[in-house]
């Protein structure tokens, strides 16, 4: 059955890391409880300091800086390009990773998923949009002020860091936003 849910960043929970090194607001995922069972989770970090991050044995993650100067990430002994605002990156959960700050404290956004259980699709977009999708699940998690979203001919108004979720899509979906936005399409395999 489709379902579409707008969750307001005010409202999201705040967890901590599994490496007990900070903590992370937690938007939505598919299933589970704590850092445990979830096929698929996106999320909020705040990281202060440079550091190590949690793995996630089974997963694949895709991170993208918020705010701040950005980060240089160092995956498995490699260090990455530096990482600026609204450019993501992605890399396997099992790997050994630390971040470096390149000028103070940042806030990351964090799609984690199984996988084996999930095809995952992960994009940013920018001004006027419209397009479709097959996925499964269709999340837009909104960088601005007044996004409007229109998913399946129903309307949605998204501050800053909300996020539309729309499950249950078995068809072609019409998705269309105004404004600068991250979407990511699940389908369940």
């Amino acid at each position: 059955m489709k379902e579409m849910n707008v969750l307001r960043a005010k409202d999201y929970p705040r967890m901590p890391w599994k490496n007990g090194g900070g903590s992370t607001e937690e938007i939505t995922r598919d299933a589970g409880t704590g850092l445990d069972g979830f096929g698929w989770r996106l999320s909020i970090a705040d990281i202060g300091e440079s550091g190590g991050f949690s793995t996630f044995a089974g997963y694949h993650r895709v991170i993208t800086v918020l705010q701040g100067d950005g980060m240089t990430l160092r995956v498995d002994g490699q260090d990455t390009r530096t990482l600026l605002p609204l450019d993501p990156f992605s890399f396997s959960g099992e790997s050994q990773v630390s971040c470096a700050l390149v000028g103070g404290p940042i806030r990351d956004f964090n799609l984690i998923y199984a996988p084996q259980r999930y095809d995952a699709r992960l994009q940013w977009l920018d001004g006027d949009q419209r397009f479709f999708s097959s996925a499964g699940t269709v999340l837009v998690f909104s960088v601005a002020d007044g996004l409007e979203v229109k998913v399946d001919q129903r309307d949605a108004q998204l501050g800053r860091h909300d996020c539309l979720q729309f499950n249950g899509n078995a068809g072609l979906l019409e998705i269309s936003s105004n404004g600068p936005c991250c979407v990511i399409e699940l389908t369940a395999r």
